[in-house]
């Protein structure tokens, strides 16, 4: 059996409630989360390993640009 190494973008946020969560953008549906960093980590490797054996199409990774914050106004109705 041939394995194949593959590299992901992994987004980790932490929620309001001190939780991280992850996701692979390049793979829909595939995320998890957990109360720490290493956990977390561990997660989505599992997770991706479940959704690339659950995908049937081909995924390729994409390249990895950056991250920019972006700042909106939102309109208030009163």
């Amino acid at each position: 059996m041939e394995k194949q190494v593959m590299d992901f973008t992994v987004l980790i946020e932490q929620d309001e409630d001190g939780i991280y969560t992850a996701r692979v953008t390049e793979i829909d549906g595939c995320y998890t989360q957990g109360k720490d960093l290493p956990e977390v980590i561990e997660r989505i490797k599992e997770a991706i390993e479940v959704c690339l054996e659950a995908d049937e199409e081909e995924i390729a990774p994409l390249k990895f640009i950056g991250i920019q914050k972006v700042q909106v106004e939102k309109k208030i109705i009163m």
